[in-house]
């Protein structure tokens, strides 16, 4: 399968509390929800497109309690996005959870790495990392990440957790699918292109 990151951010590269101003408050954050106001219908559309290539959910603990919380809890039937993420296998990486509540959940206990490694190698589509950024930063920099999809709000928080923070080696990512929302909402496709590259700038005309 696929590693997929999906994350979203802000301009300044924060992904903690997007949905709500009470989602995520951990180290005192209080700038949540500030994705909320640019939701639209090609966002929810392309979204939508994505969650169906799912044929799982990798996460880590803190998002997987907070999914496990949230969304079984969500009764409309026209909403989108519940009954896959509901019925999707959820892998949990977690050193402290000996079972999940949020069926079906398998625990991956052990190294990250060498367990997540272990469903990449099997056969399907995309294993798809929702949140969980510091899970998502540490499979990046192990080279385990194939794609990442980020949803990018037209807005600076100044604060909270960013996106991105990994302590590996420089990563070299392909732009492959960009667009526009209605309401500012600039959507991006990467897929992982080695090592990041570099060169010496030699003046305009080496590239014309």
């Amino acid at each position: 399968m696929k590693i997929v990151l999906t994350e979203f951010v802000t301009l300044d590269g924060v992904s903690q509390g997007p949905g709500s101003p009470s989602e995520d408050t951990s180290d005192g954050f209080g700038r949540g929800g500030w994705l909320v106001p640019h939701l639209d219908e090609q966002f929810v559309r392309r979204t939508s497109e994505w969650l169906d290539l799912a044929d799982g959910l990798l996460l880590g603990r803190r998002t997987y309690e907070a999914f496990a919380r949230d969304w079984p809890q969500i009764t409309d039937p026209d909403d989108p996005f519940t009954e896959r993420m509901n019925s999707l296998p959820k892998y949990v990486v977690t050193s402290t959870l000996t079972e999940g509540t949020w069926k079906p959940t398998t625990v991956l206990r052990g190294d990250p790495v060498e367990t997540v490694g272990e469903l990449k190698a099997r056969p399907g589509r995309e294993l798809q990392i929702h949140g969980s950024a510091r899970l998502g930063n540490s499979l990046l920099a192990a080279g385990l990440v194939d794609t990442l999809r980020l949803a990018v709000a037209p807005t600076v928080i100044g604060s909270g957790r960013r996106l991105l923070e990994h302590p590996g080696g420089p990563v070299g990512l392909r732009l492959v699918h960009h667009e526009v929302t209605a309401n500012g909402l600039l959507l991006l496709q990467y897929e992982r292109a080695g090592a990041a590259a570099v060169g010496e700038y030699e003046g305009v005309t080496a590239f014309v």
